[in-house]
């Protein structure tokens, strides 16, 4: 009843910038946090940043902070993951998740849908 559907993916060189976007369509229910998690190849999905439903309380993974924002448009239903300088260990498939209350969380367990995941590919 509700879809998440990632953009913003793509091959980048190293010390670049991407703009992810995920777009919440269907049954939706306010307040919802939301979050982005990423999976590299031959490892586990791994929290990223989240954000709670007023956009004022953030959370980031050490290996990102300093160098991703997590944003959203609530009027658009749409979270956004602004990534600069990025590294070659950032490529991963990132996915966007959404959990019907209101506070940020980091955890995979805590959200309720999921989308299908964008590519990202960062170049030495």
């Amino acid at each position: 009843q509700v879809q998440l559907v990632e953009s913003g993916g793509g091959l980048v060189q190293a010390g670049g910038s991407l703009r992810l976007s995920c777009a919440a369509s269907g049954r939706t229910f306010s307040p919802y946090a939301m979050g982005w998690f990423r999976q590299a190849p031959g490892k586990e999905r791994e929290f990223v940043a989240t954000v709670n439903w007023g956009g004022s309380i953030t959370y980031y993974t050490d290996s990102v902070k300093g160098r991703f924002t997590i944003s959203r448009d609530n009027a658009k239903n749409t979270v956004y993951l602004q990534m600069n300088s990025l590294k070659p260990e950032d490529t991963a498939v990132y996915y966007c998740a959404a959990r019907f209350t209101a506070t940020a969380a980091t955890t995979r367990g805590a959200y309720d849908y999921w989308g299908q995941g964008t590519q990202v590919t960062v170049s030495s």
